[in-house]
């Protein structure tokens, strides 16, 4: 009987359903859209739906490294002071993949957008051109980071469908030479630049002027390709030209570069900011061409004041003090007579010259010092920061060094600082030094969950004027000192007109002092071929090692100098290699998935 009822109500449902169907129009009822997925004629149809995706690749193009503590601490004049479990990051040598990079995922997304909104999209002309322009320059600037890594890359500006043959040969695509990738970026930038009719005021998009600032940058990066590398005792190239420029093509470059760079120069749309320290937070800076943002609304935000804010200043618990920028940086600033840098330490007989306060051996520098690092002496949030390592006691014949943990005293006097420096220590300092630069005044920038929404400016005025400066220098145009001027004038308090000529080593000490953690350095040495030279591997070499500076407060009863300062330089213990950069190191090595999935592409040289 149980049985003979289940059966019946089976069938009273089957035959319910039937009824329902035979009710309604079937096919439109099975061939109904899904709600939780948009199709392409509604994103297409929609412009907000258009930015949302656009929102999605401009985040995914590697525009540096952006808040990356590690990777500043490595590439930059710089140690890692965070977790000692990472201090691979002081005892590491380059390795052939060393900055590899390959996404042809998300240029295989932006040609599928670009071929989507071309057949797909009924929006006005003006506004297809905006987003056609927008997209274009996102894939330059992909290709851009993919040849100043990997050398001349498969240039693909369509899709590449596969036909479900077995055979994989038409989606290969061979290598092309290193000048035509960057030939491309130009003639792309060139081609769209006028196209941005509703993105002129934006900072945080692409417009005519952030295409011209990437026209200025790669153009310059392709100009000391050409030149430099043909000018090594053995140049890195490949035969069919995946690697290497000619040098003939060098002026090309440099002047198509300092073209752009005037452009938006004499369009006075942007102007160099006073206030070094300011331009990198204030989100309405007059300097800030393109940047990356960061805001709590949006729920985007950075670690980076977390991870880098002076050790008696953190809000968390937890963090702080990642990166501990190098006495050699801080000695690159020079004084605003136009001296050298080096710091006044010991006189001529090896004696310790004596400071009244910490910070009097800093005065008179490069105002871009105190903007970039926290120095012993330094305010930071309206509060002193407390950088003493130690005291320096009289013993009769000289001074005993003496030192302790964080804040300690001895005698009621203190005798190590809240902020240190120690030796071999975490997150505290171990060269005496902090960094200023992106690191918030704002006390919720360094606590979780508030955490930092300052900006990462990705191109800025500073640093056209000085890739105007190097390329017209290159060409022997005589306005090269004129633009190093001006940044030298507003940015390092400078007088006017500071320097009466120029030199090579001029503009690169301007570069290293002015874009300082900006992820210049690392780059800027490879394209000038010096990253061998500079980054030796010698032990003993200045720039290929980091050195840090201790203040020590002298105890000296019923002497003059009882309660002043002086200054010992010390090599960090944590900083356990130099470092080494090899010429294998000039292109990053493709990675053998890619050269085994496709036999057109030819290894770089050394892989």
């Amino acid at each position: 009987m149980k049985l003979t009822k289940i059966f019946t109500k089976i069938t009273w449902l089957a035959l319910s359903a039937l009824i329902l169907l035979a009710s309604c129009d079937t096919d439109e009822w099975l061939e109904r859209q899904p709600k939780n997925r948009i199709t392409d004629q509604q994103l297409w149809s929609d412009p907000g739906l258009i930015l949302s995706m656009l929102s999605n690749y401009y985040d995914r193009i590697p525009v540096g490294a952006v808040f990356n503590s590690q990777a500043m601490a490595q590439l930059d004049d710089a140690m890692w002071s965070g977790h000692t479990d990472q201090n691979w990051l002081n005892d590491f040598q380059f390795g052939n993949d060393y900055g590899r990079y390959w996404d042809y995922r998300l240029i295989r997304d932006i040609n599928l957008a670009l071929e989507n909104l071309d057949k797909l999209s009924p929006l006005a002309e003006e506004q297809k051109k905006q987003f056609n322009a927008e997209l274009r320059f996102m894939r330059a600037l992909v290709y851009f980071e993919l040849v100043k890594r990997m050398g001349g890359v498969p240039i693909i500006t369509e899709q590449l469908i596969y036909d479900g043959s077995g055979d994989a040969t038409p989606l290969q695509r061979p290598r092309a030479k290193e000048a035509e990738v960057y030939d491309f970026i130009y003639d792309e930038l060139q081609a769209i630049k006028d196209n941005f009719t509703m993105t002129a005021d934006s900072k945080t998009r692409a417009n005519k002027y952030v295409a011209l600032a990437l026209q200025s940058r790669a153009m310059l990066y392709a100009g000391s390709l050409a030149k430099y590398n043909n000018l090594m005792n053995a140049p890195v190239t490949l035969p069919g030209g995946e690697v290497g420029i000619p040098a003939g093509r060098a002026n090309d470059y440099y002047q198509k570069s300092l073209a752009a760079s005037k452009e938006i120069i004499e369009s006075t749309k942007y102007s160099l900011s006073n206030d070094f320290y300011n331009l990198f937070m204030d989100k309405s800076s007059a300097e800030v061409i393109f940047a990356k943002d960061f805001s709590r609304s949006g729920e985007k935000l950075n670690f980076f004041t977390y991870d880098n804010v002076t050790r008696s200043l953190r809000t968390d618990i937890e963090g702080s003090s990642m990166v501990s920028p190098s006495l050699n940086l801080v000695e690159s600033f020079e004084y605003l007579d136009g001296s050298e840098g080096t710091l006044r330490v010991k006189d001529a007989n090896g004696n310790y010259i004596v400071y009244n306060k910490p910070e009097d051996i800093f005065a008179n520098k490069d105002e871009r010092l105190r903007a970039t690092v926290i120095y012993p002496g330094s305010e930071f949030r309206g509060e002193e920061v407390d950088i003493q390592a130690g005291i320096a006691v009289w013993n009769g014949n000289g001074y005993e060094l003496r030192t302790g943990g964080l804040g300690s005293q001895e005698n009621g006097r203190t005798l190590t600082g809240l902020d240190g420096p120690i030796n071999d220590a975490q997150f505290v300092s171990n060269t005496g030094f902090y960094l200023r630069k992106f690191v918030s005044e704002d006390p919720n920038a360094g606590i979780r969950p508030t955490l930092g929404e300052n900006w990462w400016p990705v191109f800025r005025l500073g640093e056209i004027y000085l890739n105007a400066a190097e390329a017209a220098f290159e060409l022997g145009n005589a306005d090269a000192v004129n633009y190093i001027n001006k940044v030298r004038e507003a940015h390092g308090g400078f007088p006017a007109n500071s320097l009466t000529s120029l030199t090579m080593e001029d503009i690169r000490h301007e570069r290293r002092v002015e874009l300082a953690f900006e992820d210049h350095r690392y780059w800027d040495l490879k394209r000038w071929r010096i990253a061998d030279q500079v980054w030796n591997g010698s032990q003993n070499d200045p720039d290929a090692v980091v050195y840090g500076l201790y203040p020590y407060q002298i105890v000296r009863q019923g002497h003059p100098d009882d309660g002043k300062f002086i200054f010992e330089r010390v090599r960090p213990v944590r900083f356990r290699q130099a470092r080494f950069f090899r010429p294998a190191n000039y292109y990053s090595s493709i990675g053998q998935g890619e050269l085994d999935n496709n036999p057109l592409l030819k290894p770089n040289p050394f892989q």
